[in-house]
């Protein structure tokens, strides 16, 4: 019997800064015959045919209308990461593909850099770092001084999977927690990890030492966090970024952070990413800014190919799938 063709998946490339991790190639054949892009724009008319799924990874490739156009059998787009925001889902469901993502593989690596982030500030480890190397350096400052994270009150912006699970690392370091959500969540998880439930997220702001952003870029979240929200944060507390970077006013955060509106920020998401090397956000020294590793991890990224796998096949066999988008 001949063995059966496997399912075409569109892939941006095999390496590089985009492609495909080399390490994952292995477990993508096994279910699928990968076709790059490059080898698709050269024979069209052939490979629009065999393909039938694509993979998004770092958000590439890009999904528009001419693509869509070009696959007439493609049945799911799987996307590596949560945010979809770079894919226009109105547009995709109008064609009849459906949207995944991996919100369960990305969980644990992004509320572990949330953490880092928040204890670097606090500790001010960047700078310290930097004091410790310097050929300049003769002594180390006895009034050179950060902050305790243990005790102090921790305001989580977004109560999903990721921000559930910052609350739970929070606990361990006896943090008061409060948290801003859509919808409050039940009783016996508030109380797993001690969290208290701010309806109004501007109670949140005005309490917290630390305040952390674990919401996805919607239009409605869109600088959900600008001049009024900064002011009325503690002129001691830090704004920590995991979600996307326009969920943020870059503006309004130079002018918080240059006027000492707040203490200081750290960001794992920019927009754009990265930077242009003149920002002003590049220039101070109560930021720190790291280039979007909140899922760069060995574990992490494996388990997002993982979990798109199975979305894949789920759409092309016809079962549930585990991890649908659903256009709003």
């Amino acid at each position: 019997m001949a063995k059966q063709e496997q399912p075409g998946l569109l892939i941006l490339e095999i390496g590089g800064v985009c492609g495909v991790l080399e390490g994952h190639v292995e477990l993508l054949k096994k279910h699928f015959h990968l076709i790059t892009m490059n080898e698709f724009l050269k024979n069209k008319e052939r490979l629009s045919e065999k393909i039938k799924s694509v993979f998004i990874y770092a958000d590439r490739p890009v999904v528009d209308r001419e693509l869509l156009q070009s696959l007439p059998h493609l049945k799911v787009i799987a996307n590596s990461g949560v945010g979809v925001n770079h894919l226009d889902l109105k547009l995709i469901s109008s064609f009849g593909v459906k949207v995944t993502n991996t919100p369960h593989a990305v969980s644990d690596s992004t509320a572990d850099i949330g953490m880092a982030l928040m204890l670097a500030s606090a500790r001010r480890l960047v700078e310290g770092c930097q004091i410790a190397v310097s050929p300049q350096t003769e002594r180390f400052a006895a009034d050179w001084l950060g902050d305790e994270v243990t005790g102090a009150t921790l305001g989580i912006i977004g109560m999903g999977s990721i921000g559930y699970k910052v609350a739970k690392r929070a606990k361990a370091f006896e943090m008061k927690i409060l948290y801003h959500n859509r919808n409050q969540r039940k009783e016996e998880e508030e109380q797993a990890v001690g969290a208290r439930y701010c309806e109004k997220m501007e109670d949140l702001l005005q309490q917290s030492d630390f305040v952390i952003l674990v919401v996805n870029l919607t239009p409605q979240t869109h600088k959900f966090i600008g001049k009024r929200e900064l002011e009325l944060m503690k002129p001691t507390a830090t704004l920590i970024n995991i979600s996307r970077g326009a969920v943020v006013d870059h503006d309004a955060l130079v002018e918080a952070l240059q006027n000492g509106i707040i203490k200081a920020a750290a960001l794992d998401v920019t927009y754009p990413e990265p930077l242009p090397r003149d920002h002003p956000l590049l220039k101070l020294k109560n930021i720190i800014i790291t280039p979007h590793i909140g899922t760069a991890t060995v574990q992490a990224t494996r388990m997002m190919t993982e979990e798109a796998v199975t979305n894949i096949q789920a759409v092309l066999n016809g079962l549930p799938i585990p991890s649908e988008v659903i256009p709003q």
